[in-house]
């Protein structure tokens, strides 16, 4: 089995129209569907092919917090920050004066070795940080681990090692089956 892609990380916006300004107006994404209805709307934003960032708007839904992408803090774990990958260095310096002429935050660019980044803000408080591929890097086919003391399960390298997890059975045939959800009805013909 292979991964193809991260389909959609799914958050949530007290605010569906300031989100669609962001992320449609501002950063140029196609806004490729909005099922739902006031109370439970949704929104699909196209970053690439096959990858979307969807907001589920749930009134009274409250900004988070700010905080620097990669500080350890306490409280709940969720997330750190949505990480989006730009096609050139050109495009993330594009990104980053469209968001500074919108008096949107923005941080200096870093080199982080394998990437070029900059950091900045969504809306609704969702750290972002939009980068582009660093020639030469490619950790997909030269993986590295870099950690100074790695965990066990670091230290057994890069490749799945079986024998941690149950092994799976197949679902049968008759066991397949579809419940309809948000959206189906709308586009269940086409």
């Amino acid at each position: 089995m292979r991964f193809k892609s991260i389909h959609h990380p799914a958050f949530v916006t007290g605010d569906l129209d300031k989100t669609i300004r962001f992320w449609r107006d501002l950063l140029g994404m196609i806004l490729a569907l909005t099922p739902g209805k006031p109370g439970n709307r949704q929104a699909f934003f196209s970053v690439a092919e096959d990858t979307f960032v969807v907001f589920f708007e749930w009134p009274g839904a409250e900004h988070i917090p700010y905080m620097r992408p990669g500080t350890p803090r306490g409280g709940p774990l969720v997330f750190d920050h949505l990480c989006i990958l730009v096609e050139t260095e050109n495009d993330m310096w594009e990104l980053m004066g469209k968001l500074d002429a919108a008096e949107i935050p923005v941080s200096d660019a870093v080199d982080h070795g394998f990437l070029h980044s900059f950091y900045t803000y969504d809306p609704n408080g969702i750290p972002l940080e939009l980068t582009c591929k660093h020639p030469g890097h490619d950790i997909i086919a030269q993986p590295r681990i870099l950690d100074s003391e790695p965990t066990p399960a670091t230290r057994e390298g890069p490749d799945p090692v079986p024998g941690h997890w149950p092994e799976p059975e197949q679902v049968p045939d008759e066991e397949r089956i579809l419940v309809p959800g948000e959206g189906y009805e709308e586009l269940k013909d086409g």
